[in-house]
C-alpha cells in the first residue's frame, strides 16, 4: 500500500525565483514477512510557476515582501494551502544567499510555507539538488559513465561529480551570468565583489562588448580547470566559494559534462549578447565554443528549473523503518547536528554517529549506558547503521518515562547541518538535511 506526500520547492536565486509542487509516492519495498523498507518510488511534478526575476530592494537587500507575495499567489494558482504541504525545501541560492537580509527573508518564507517546508541554503546541497533535478544522476546511472554536472546560474556554478548514479563530491565556483550587470547603454550598474582583481571596470563606467567577452573567457577558463580540461591555477582557487570549506578536486579521465541553470539555456541558443543586461548570453556562447563542449556533453532535462525541481522532488529522504520515538511531537524543525557527545548534552541537538552494523546486544547496551549518563530529558540520535530501534529501546529502559527519545537510522549527516523530521510514513520518517551558511560572506 502506498502513501503520498505533497512537496513544495522554492528557489530564490541570483536571477530568478521559482516554485514547483510535487507529489511523492512512498511504498514499502519489502515482502509481507520482512521488516518494512519504505522508499520514495515516484516523484511527479504537479505545478511549475512562471520564472520570476528575483525582486531586490537594492543590491544588498532581497525584497522579502515581494517574494512572499509571489509565493502566496503561486499557492493559489497551484490550488494548494500551506496546511496541505508535507515536505519540501525553500532555498536561497547563489549571490542572493549573501544579501544582508537573506536570513530574515528565508525565515519569513519558512513560516509561511507550512509545517514542514524547510528553509535551507548552501552550495553543497544546491549542487546535489541541481544534479538530481537536471537528470544528471540518472544520466550517469543509465549511461554507465562518470558525469560532471555544472549548474551555472546568475551568481555561482554548482558542481557535482557523479559515478554509477551516486554523487561522490560537490563544489562551487563564483561563476555566473549576473556577476556583472549593465543598462541599455552598456553602462555598468553592478559588479560582484568576487570579480575583484579579475575585472577592472566599475559601476558607472562603460563596458565594451570585447571587455565582456574577455571576462566570459576568464570565467570559462575556471570552469575548464574545474572539469579537468586545463591545469588548475590560482584563478580557480580564487573563484572557489568559501562556503564550501573544501578544495575542489577536478575529475581524472574522461567524463560526460552536463549543464543546467539559466546560462545553460544560452549555450544552446543564439541569444543577443545584451538581451538581459548581464553576462549570461556571452558566457553561455563562450562555454559552447570552449573545451567544455568539445567532448561528450548534454544539457539537463531541466535547465533553469533544475534546482527548484530538485528542491521540490529530491530534498526529502526517508529514514530506516526500524526506528524508535518516545514523547516526541512532529514535525521537528531546525535541529542542529553535532558529532560531539559533550555538545550533545547542551540542548535540543541531534547526535550524529556512524553506529555499528549488526551490533550485539552487549554493544547496544554499552552505547545506551554511555548516552544515558546524567539522565538527560531528551536524546535525539541519527545513525548511519541500521540499529535505531534496538538503541532506542535500550535508552528507554534507562531513562525517565517522561524523557523525549528519538532514534533514526540510515541517514548520513555531518556537522554544520540541521535536520527537519516529519510525521512517520509507514514506519519511516521523512527527513531533510539542511546546510545553513548565510552568515558567511564572499570577498
Amino acid at each position: 500500500m502506498s502513501e503520498r506526500l505533497l512537496s513544495v520547492g522554492l528557489d530564490v536565486g541570483t536571477t530568478s525565483t521559482q516554485l514547483v509542487v510535487s507529489r511523492l509516492t512512498v511504498e514499502n519495498r519489502a515482502s509481507s514477512f520482512a521488516v518494512p523498507d519504505m522508499d520514495i518510488t515516484d516523484r511527479s511534478v504537479l505545478y511549475k510557476s512562471p520564472v520570476f526575476f528575483t525582486p531586490l530592494l537594492d543590491e544588498s537587500h532581497v525584497d522579502g515582501a515581494a517574494i512572499r507575495a509571489i509565493v502566496e499567489a503561486e499557492y493559489r494558482n497551484a490550488g494548494i494551502r500551506r496546511e496541505d504541504v508535507d515536505t519540501g525545501a525553500i532555498i536561497i541560492t547563489g549571490e542572493t544567499s549573501r544579501k544582508e537580509n537573506a536570513r530574515s527573508v528565508l525565515n519569513a518564507l519558512s513560516d509561511f510555507a507550512g509545517d514542514f517546508v524547510v528553509a535551507t541554503a548552501g552550495p553543497d546541497l544546491e549542487s546535489v539538488l541541481a544534479a538530481k533535478g537536471a537528470g544528471a544522476v540518472e544520466l550517469s546511472r543509465t549511461a554507465g559513465k562518470p558525469v560532471l554536472h555544472m549548474d551555472i546560474g546568475g551568481g555561482t556554478s554548482n558542481l557535482a561529480f557523479i559515478e554509477d548514479g551516486q554523487i561522490v563530491r560537490t563544489g562551487c565556483l563564483n561563476v555566473g551570468g549576473r556577476l556583472l550587470k549593465f543598462d541599455q547603454n552598456q553602462k555598468i550598474t553592478y559588479v560582484s565583489g568576487v570579480l575583484s582583481g579579475i575585472f577592472h571596470r566599475k559601476p558607472g563606467e562603460i563596458a565594451t562588448q570585447q571587455e565582456l567577452c574577455e571576462l566570459a573567457e576568464t570565467l570559462t577558463l575556471a570552469l575548464e580547470m574545474a572539469a579537468g580540461l586545463r591545469n588548475p591555477t590560482d584563478l580557480m582557487e580564487k573563484l572557489l566559494t568559501e562556503e564550501t570549506g573544501q578544495k575542489w578536486n577536478p575529475p581524472d579521465g574522461k567524463v560526460v559534462l552536463s549543464f543546467s541553470g539559466g546560462v545553460a539555456d544560452c549555450i544552446a541558443q543564439d541569444i543577443p549578447w545584451n538581451q538581459f543586461g548581464d553576462l549570461g548570453p556571452i558566457l553561455g556562447q563562450t562555454i559552447r565554443e570552449s573545451r567544455l563542449c568539445q567532448g561528450e556533453y548534454a544539457l539537463g532535462s531541466e535547465t533553469i528549473r533544475a534546482t527548484v525541481i530538485g528542491a521540490g522532488s529530491y530534498s526529502t529522504q526517508l529514514s530506516g523503518s526500524t526506528v524508535y520515538s518516545q514523547n516526541v511531537r512532529f514535525p521537528m524543525k531546525n535541529l542542529p547536528v553535532t558529532r560531539s557527545p559533550t555538545a550533545f548534552h547542551e540542548g535540543s541537538v541531534v547526535l550524529s554517529v556512524p553506529g555499528i552494523p549488526s551490533p550485539t546486544y552487549s554493544q547496544v547496551r554499552q552505547i545506551a549506558q554511555e548516552l544515558a549518563q546524567n539522565d538527560p530529558p531528551e536524546l535525539y540520535i541519527c545513525l548511519e547503521a541500521d540499529m535505531a530501534k534496538a538503541l532506542g529501546q535500550a535508552l528507554a529502559m534507562r531513562l525517565s518515562p517522561a524523557a523525549r527519545i528519538l532514534c533514526i537510522d540510515r541517514v548520513r549527516v555531518g556537522e554544520d547541518s540541521y535536520l527537519d523530521i516529519g510525521e512517520p510514513v509507514g514506519g519511516a520518517f521523512p527527513v531533510v538535511v539542511k546546510t545553513l551558511v548565510l552568515e558567511r560572506r564572499s570577498t
